[in-house]
């Protein structure tokens, strides 16, 4: 079974620690990544969350380009809508200076928190002016096209790469494939928030007809030593969509969040509820089997590895045995 693993990693803060540890594992767990055969090591975005020390991906992205060697870095993603997107170009064209060819920028439309977040980081701007996500999107892509040679430009996001990020749409539905695809980006489908297997099939089967990138799907992971470890670890993960009467649709982590957005937002939910859990647990065969499985069904080139444990030892010990039985399968 030829598939490669990626990591996201959230830098989550478990119980009695502080943000500074849960970072300090986060390099550790890059470095290692590093070590056991992961393909990419992705940071994601999230704002006013004290159980997470992940608001900035560019910051730690830089961090960790410095103490790797070879593994791809990148966002898993950056939220797009809170943006510029000359800044955001600036950004990683000047991390893609900085580690030439190990630079991914992956970009989402999701706001990575709560409205009263969402209005301190806008804070000022004229979102009138922003456009759509499609729209913001074709900005960045312009942006990350120019090569500094360009005649009648003024303005270029220096400093101009040897080598340009690799981009990334994250999504969960055929309208984020479809804009992937006619933005000739690659695409993630974050069967991490939303693993319905209907949708899965539509969307991969939307995408591998309309474009000739891999096709990538980011999952929930945990492995233990034995299954009933694995289950009593992925009994308290929760995933619930909310659905607003002013069309605002998203994905929090518990009830009290999905309440609390409705709440901030200023709109009545249409709709909450928990999502069923798509979370693939287990020994680290059985993940590989359903992994393989997953890979044979749908042709998955790659799986980007979401683990949702706090506690890190379990967290680490979770993406050893899975990268160590991955490697196992490859070699036989």
């Amino acid at each position: 079974m030829s598939y490669r693993l990626s990591i996201l990693d959230k830098s989550p803060i478990g119980e009695t620690e502080t943000a500074a540890i849960a970072l300090a594992r986060t390099l550790q767990l890059a470095q290692l990544a590093e070590a056991w055969g992961y393909h990419r090591f992705w940071i994601a975005e999230h704002h006013n969350t004290p159980q997470l020390a992940s608001p900035s991906p560019e910051l730690v992205i830089a961090w960790i380009l410095g103490q790797t060697q070879r593994i791809r870095v990148g966002s898993g993603g950056v939220m797009l809508q809170h943006y510029s997107p000359y800044k955001v170009a600036e950004n990683f064209n000047l991390l893609a200076s900085l580690a030439p060819g190990r630079v991914d920028l992956g970009v989402g439309k999701a706001p990575g928190g709560l409205p009263l977040s969402t209005q301190a980081l806008q804070q000022g701007l004229h979102q009138s002016e922003k456009g759509s996500f499609a729209e913001q999107l074709s900005q960045l892509d312009a942006w990350l096209a120019l090569t500094g040679t360009e005649t009648g430009h003024a303005v270029f996001p220096t400093p101009i790469p040897p080598s340009p990020p690799q981009r990334f749409v994250l999504g969960a539905s055929v309208p984020s494939a479809q804009l992937a695809a006619e933005s000739d980006w690659n695409f993630i489908f974050a069967a991490h928030l939303n693993g319905d297997p209907a949708l899965l099939r539509d969307v991969l089967t939307y995408w591998q007809a309309s474009s000739v990138r891999p096709t990538i799907v980011a999952v929930q992971v945990i492995v233990a030593n034995n299954p009933e470890t694995a289950a009593q670890l992925a009994e308290n993960v929760q995933i619930w969509g909310v659905e607003l009467e002013d069309g605002q649709r998203v994905t929090v982590a518990s009830e009290e969040q999905a309440l609390a957005f409705a709440a901030q937002a200023g709109s009545v939910p249409r709709k909450i509820a928990r999502r069923a859990q798509a979370l693939l647990h287990g020994t680290a065969e059985d993940v590989v089997a359903k992994l393989n499985s997953l890979h044979a069904q749908y042709g998955i080139d790659e799986f980007i590895i979401d683990t949702p444990l706090a506690e890190g030892h379990a967290r680490l010990t979770s993406l050893h045995l899975l990268a160590q039985a991955h490697s196992a399968v490859e070699v036989v």
